[in-house]
């Protein structure tokens, strides 16, 4: 390029396309231009443009990646390769994992599927067979190019450490996302006297999702008498071989309502109204029900998993339980209905550097020479 032009950056993100991570992409993409967009020329490759309202970026896209492994895999490997020869581009940041092959001077990747960290069962794979294919792929997918990077990126801090182990990786910076706040209103009613105690869990029916571990406990609860409770699942028993199975085995459960797939406002509509979060899943990049019910002040039992202490992090009101006993789970569940639990108080742990609180921190350790903009005030 000449000496006139800015340096470039790209940002790949072309399988970002719903919920969460397309948040995650959006949040990225705003403070970036905040932090570089008077320096740098941004260029961003993504499904579709019409997903993205940003200034100050250049928008390419790529419509049918996302719907076949062979077209991702080309992408990521040759089409990207072609992309960075014609844009030559200073940065590449790859924001979906995969470690692309590309010219540039420096490149990152940003690593929030922890799958390939996850030790599954063979009758997890016999239940969720595209998950245990999708584990094993990933665990080579991760390792290809990997050492290109600068940096790696992920979200906490047992992630970096896997990353450490596993592929001897150099640098890894944890960067917490930016989570948005929810608004929850409590709805008074549904704890009036003599209404059931009621736990949420909101989670899709995956093998990792551990739901069968809070069945097992809601049985041994039903066989010890223990009533006046419910359990709210959001499974929906038509989607998957798992959700069907669960349902088979577990459906005659008096205290167990199956919801079926809800969205995201019903789900904020009951944090509001249910007594406690439980949350058993065995892995997670985040685990952000965790966090948007922080907000409602009320108890919360979690799986003693590190992923689920760095995301509570500071609270008051919360048990950890083991991922593998239901009975000492039925045990703490009895203590939250009637009302003898000692709820403990977990406290953050500091994290050592490289970390960034948020992608406006990440973006300026990794351009040091840059300094953020003021924004504007509401």
């Amino acid at each position: 390029m000449g000496e006139d032009l800015k340096p470039r950056i790209v940002v790949s993100g072309v399988n970002l396309v719903d919920l969460g991570p397309l948040s995650i992409y959006r949040d990225a993409l705003v403070a970036l231009v905040e932090a570089c967009g008077d320096r740098y020329e941004i260029f961003a490759l993504v499904q579709r443009a019409n997903l993205f309202n940003i200034p100050g970026v250049t928008f390419y896209e790529f419509p049918r990646v996302k719907g076949s492994w062979l077209r991702r895999v080309k992408f990521e490997y040759f089409d990207s390769l072609r992309l960075s020869r014609d844009i030559q581009p200073d940065t590449w940041i790859a924001m979906h994992d995969i470690t692309p092959r590309v010219e540039c001077t420096r490149q990152f990747v940003y690593c929030h599927n922890p799958s390939p960290f996850y030790r599954f069962s063979i009758r997890e794979a016999f239940l969720d067979p595209k998950f245990g294919v999708f584990v094993l792929l990933y665990r080579l997918l991760y390792r290809l190019f990997l050492k290109r990077n600068s940096a790696i990126i992920v979200q906490q801090d047992w992630i970096r450490r896997e990353f450490i182990k596993r592929y001897k990786a150099r640098k890894v910076i944890i960067a917490h996302p930016t989570v948005a706040s929810v608004s929850i209103h409590p709805n008074p009613s549904e704890s009036a006297p003599g209404s059931p105690y009621r736990f949420l869990y909101p989670a899709h029916s995956r093998t990792f999702k551990n739901h069968e571990l809070l069945l097992r406990a809601v049985r041994q609860l039903e066989s010890q008498g223990v009533s006046g409770f419910e359990v709210l699942l959001t499974i929906d028993a038509n989607s998957n071989r798992c959700g069907a199975d669960l349902f088979r085995r577990y459906s005659d459960l008096h205290n167990v309502r199956w919801l079926g797939r809800l969205s995201r406002e019903r789900v904020y509509e009951l944090y509001g109204e249910v007594d406690c979060l439980v949350f058993p899943s065995k892995l997670e990049t985040w685990g952000l029900p965790l966090t948007e019910f922080k907000t409602t002040g009320k108890p919360i039992l979690a799986v003693d998993l590190p992923y689920a202490h760095e995301t509570i992090g500071s609270y008051g009101r919360v048990v950890f339980f083991d991922e593998k006993e239901p009975t000492l789970l039925a045990n703490t569940m009895e203590g939250a209905i009637q009302g003898t639990l000692p709820w403990q108080t977990s406290t953050a742990i500091p994290i050592r550097e490289p970390y960034a609180s948020d992608w406006r921190a990440l973006w300026e350790s990794l351009f040091p020479d840059l300094r953020f903009r003021p924004l504007d005030s509401e």
